[in-house]
């Protein structure tokens, strides 16, 4: 007995720190295992890790490294033994290592200091934070917090933006036991707190063009976009004006009405209007497709994955999104909103193919296609929208055709525009806000293909191939001299599917380009900044 004891107590003698260490850590992790709720609910706090270089090792960033100081290295310590590289969006989660966050997720940055990519027409650092501090919320989410603290890793938007997009859910639907816990985002030891707060409104923004675009066609109907635009654009000072079929078959919107009048779902049509600056200053006018749901109408879509078309309505759901963002960040520059809403359906009093209608400025236009309704419906309300506000630049955004998909996947939206210059600025956006648009040609070789008809006008789907091409060709004949962009968010606007963004669920819907969108009336609005 005693020789055992004394031989007991020699081998305590020869255990390092390290080892009681290691064991300590084996010993909350078994405990973690054994009691899964012992780490639910409490504060969590997410910290960036970049990447190792040649010899250097992987290194925390600045608040990282004061908050390790402030567990005496333990942080470093566990980094080393998990092995974590810092590699882009690779992390561990590490429980009971600090009195006041109950987990703390280690994520990786990638390199650090990496800036804008001219081939990938992105910035790179920002994208980066984006991704790390997106799946470190997430996976606190999925631990149950309540709070999750975020590191900013030099960009306090960015951290943001990422954080509150990977941690939205559409659950509306669900039962609320359920439900997953939405925790409160909050800004770890940084000073930078309007970048941030710029950051969560912009996101913001985005779900909410998400939950618009998500939620089913039988609880998002026309009537119902229109009072959620009531609702979350009226206490920010935006007018919304709700037009019902009197005034918009006292407006002669034919082609709307066109489109509209194959569902028993009263159509309307939303005009928004935000004034940040002198009332006498041209307004921008945005146009967005709201489809609340497009069967196709006659020409009736394929019956699998039909049911993702109830978020047809993604140009308008953008913009209305959009306008609330501009107002929080009370942006000096006037828009004025044009958002057409309602459903395609086939039925006895829908539009068949080859039926023609004549717009505002007189031109007559053949629906051939009515798959391809989009241009047939924003075509009218464009046209009012210029008449009437007289806008220095015109902004129509909706998911047109499935050939921008084809050409890009989800990596882009296609944009096609008669000025350079809003190219250019739409370009710059983009890679800033990660969520990038590519220019398509808007050639006389495609005007040619839907405006040379000896019975009509113009025709809604043109001849031959190219057809989201096409479907800007027919805007541009609507746009006689201003400024001019066409966004067609076919790949990008729908179900998150193809070319998967690491901050955005799978199998929900995506909400871009709002950022895209924010971030361009921000730089014009803005120029010097």
């Amino acid at each position: 007995m005693n020789s055992g004891l004394l031989v007991a107590r020699s081998l305590v003698k020869r255990v390092s720190r390290d080892q009681i260490y290691r064991l300590a850590s084996t010993q909350r992790y078994l405990a973690s295992i054994a009691c899964p709720d012992a780490h639910k609910g409490g504060k969590g706090l997410v910290l960036g890790l970049y990447e190792k270089e040649s010899a250097k090792g992987p290194r925390l960033t600045p608040t990282g490294e004061k908050f390790d100081d402030r567990l005496n290295g333990k942080l470093n310590e566990l980094i080393c033994e998990t092995k974590i590289s810092g590699r882009l969006g690779r992390g561990k989660v590490f429980n009971n290592v600090d009195e006041e966050f109950r987990s703390v997720c280690v994520v990786g940055v990638g390199i650090e200091g990496i800036g804008f990519n001219e081939l990938e027409m992105l910035d790179e650092g920002m994208e980066n934070v984006r991704v790390a501090a997106g799946i470190g919320a997430r996976s606190l989410q999925a631990m149950e917090c309540i709070e999750v603290h975020v590191d900013s890793m030099d960009y306090a938007e960015q951290a943001a933006e990422g954080a509150s997009l990977a941690t939205w859910r559409f659950e509306e639907n669900v039962s609320k036991k359920n439900r997953t816990i939405q925790p409160k985002l909050e800004l770890f030891d940084s000073p930078d707190t309007d970048n941030w707060t710029r950051g969560l409104f912009k996101a913001e923004a985005q779900n909410i063009s998400r939950r618009l675009a998500e939620s089913p066609a039988n609880c998002m109907t026309p009537t119902a976009v229109a009072q959620a635009g009531v609702d979350f654009l009226c206490p920010c000072g935006i007018t919304v004006e709700v037009r019902t079929m009197e005034w918009i078959e006292q407006q002669q919107l034919h082609s709307f009405l066109t489109i509209a009048k194959g569902s028993c779902e009263p159509p309307v049509v939303l005009e928004l209007a935000y004034c940040g600056t002198s009332p006498e200053d041209k307004p921008i006018l945005l146009v967005g497709l709201g489809l609340t749901f497009n069967s196709g109408g006659i020409n009736l879509r394929p019956c699998k994955g039909m049911d993702e078309y109830r978020a047809d309505l993604n140009g308008a759901a953008s913009i209305l999104a959009t306008m609330r963002a501009a107002a929080a960040l009370s942006l000096p520059i006037n828009i004025t909103a044009i958002l057409p809403l309602c459903e395609n359906l086939p039925s006895g009093m829908s539009v068949k193919p080859g039926d023609v209608v004549t717009l505002l400025n007189a031109k007559s236009m053949a629906i051939r296609n009515i798959d391809r309704a989009g241009v047939v419906v924003i075509a009218d309300p464009m046209i009012y929208g210029q008449t009437t506000y007289k806008p220095r630049l015109v902004v129509d955004v909706g998911s047109m055709c499935k050939g921008v998909k084809k050409a890009v996947g989800g990596g882009a939206t296609g944009i096609w525009s008669n000025s350079h210059y809003v190219w250019k600025q739409f370009q710059k956006a983009g890679s800033l806000t990660g969520d990038r648009l590519w220019r398509f040609p808007l050639w006389e070789f495609y005007r040619r293909r839907v405006a040379n008809h000896l019975s009509f006008d113009l025709t809604n789907d043109g001849d031959g191939l190219a057809s989201s091409c096409l479907a800007a060709a027919v805007l541009h004949e609507l746009v006689p001299c201003a400024d001019w962009a066409h966004l067609d968010t076919s790949g990008t606007g729908l179900m998150s599917t193809y070319g998967l963004v690491p901050y955005l669920r799978a199998g929900q819907m995506t909400g871009r380009p709002t950022r895209t969108l924010v971030q361009f009336l921000y730089q014009l609005a803005c120029p010097g900044e």
